[in-house]
């Protein structure tokens, strides 16, 4: 092999390499976004689950008070 051809090929694999790097970055990047809008996620479903609750056990109560109400009279 020539010099000159050793040269090119090491200049393909740095390019390769720098691509891979870019490559590594976008995903990595991309992951932590990901990570992040999952964290919210997890907040808001909790936050609905206990808004669900709460309006599940409001409802119940009202509905035995209505019982009561109508087996009273």
């Amino acid at each position: 092999m020539t010099q000159k051809y050793k040269s090119l090929e090491l200049k393909d694999l740095e390019d390769k390499l720098d691509q891979l790097i870019a490559q590594y970055q976008s995903v990595k990047n991309e992951n932590t976004s990901l990570k992040t809008k999952q964290e919210v996620l997890v907040m808001e479903k909790a936050k609905l689950l206990e808004k669900t609750t709460q309006a599940r056990t409001r409802v119940e109560a009202m509905i035995t008070r209505l019982k009561e109400m109508e087996q009273g009279s």
